[in-house]
C-alpha cells in the first residue's frame, strides 16, 4: 500500500510540472520559429564576413541568436557555403544554432535551473567556435 501512495505522489508532482512547463515550451517554440521564417538564410550570409579570423566568433553570435531546428541547418550551411562563408564560420554557425539558444534559455532556465542553462550555453558557444576552427584546421590536412 505504501509504494501506491508514493507513485500517486510522483504521479501528481509529474502532471504540476507538465502543467507548469508546457506553456513554457510551446511559447519559446513559436518564438523560435517566426525568428526562423524571418531570417532566411541569405541575410544570415550577408552578415557574417566570408574569409576572418574573426569568422568563427561572428558565427556563433549569430547562430546563437538565431537557434533553429537541426534539420534546417543542413540548407542553411548550403546556403551559406554557396554565399561563399569560409567552412570555419559555417560550422561554428551551425554548432551554435543547434546547441546553444538564447531564444530558448528562459525556458531551460525554468526547467532546468539558471545556473545549469547558463553554463551549458556557454560551453557549447566557446566549444561551437573551437569545432569551427578544428574542422577547418583537420579539412587542410586532408588529401
Amino acid at each position: 500500500m505504501e509504494w501506491r501512495s508514493k507513485a500517486r505522489q510522483a504521479a501528481s508532482k509529474t502532471l504540476a510540472t507538465l502543467a507548469y512547463t508546457v506553456p513554457i515550451v510551446l511559447g519559446v517554440l513559436a518564438l523560435a520559429s517566426l525568428l526562423a521564417a524571418a531570417v532566411p538564410p541569405r541575410v544570415l550570409s550577408e552578415l557574417l564576413p566570408m574569409e576572418s579570423a574573426l569568422g568563427p566568433l561572428f558565427g556563433a553570435v549569430l547562430g546563437s541568436v538565431a537557434a533553429g531546428h537541426p534539420v534546417t541547418s543542413y540548407v542553411l550551411a548550403g546556403e551559406l557555403n554557396a554565399a561563399g562563408a569560409s567552412l570555419a564560420t559555417t560550422t561554428a554557425l551551425i554548432i551554435s544554432w543547434v546547441t546553444v539558444g538564447i531564444i530558448h534559455l528562459p525556458a531551460e532556465a525554468a526547467i532546468l535551473g539558471t545556473r545549469f542553462a547558463i553554463w551549458r550555453n556557454a560551453i557549447c558557444f566557446v566549444l561551437a567556435i573551437a569545432m569551427g576552427c578544428a574542422v577547418t584546421f583537420l579539412m587542410s590536412l586532408g588529401p
